[in-house]
């Protein structure tokens, strides 16, 4: 495969995601930072705040603004085992169920973007 080729394969791809981006609130039910956040939980299974502000970039002021707005729904604070005054945070019941949707979206796409590759 030529350079030229692979470069337009990458630019394809990229405006594919790009105009796909928007499917993400539709399909999860989720905004896409909320729906990031899940996905990195469920990734690690159980997070401290401060492990997921650095996965995330973002101030732990922010963080716990948007933990928050979807606790009681999407993810819940449990205790971290050895430090007491820290918590962590896991998927919910219904977390879960938006992350299997949301994954499920994923391989579509790429599914999509690889068949126009290979």
């Amino acid at each position: 495969m030529g350079l030229k080729v692979l470069a337009r394969q990458i630019v394809e791809c990229y405006e594919k995601l790009s105009i796909r981006k928007h499917e993400t609130a539709t399909v999860s039910g989720l905004p896409p930072r909320q729906m990031h956040i899940v996905e990195i939980i469920d990734t690690e299974k159980s997070l401290r705040i401060k492990e997921l502000v650095k996965e995330l970039c973002m101030t732990p002021e922010t963080l716990i603004v948007t933990v928050g707005r979807f606790e009681k729904r999407h993810i819940e604070r449990k205790p971290h085992e050895a430090d007491r005054r820290s918590f962590c945070v896991v998927l919910s019941a219904a977390g879960q169920k938006h992350f299997i949707k949301h994954h499920k979206f994923h391989l579509k796409l790429t599914e999509d973007i690889a068949s126009g590759i290979v």
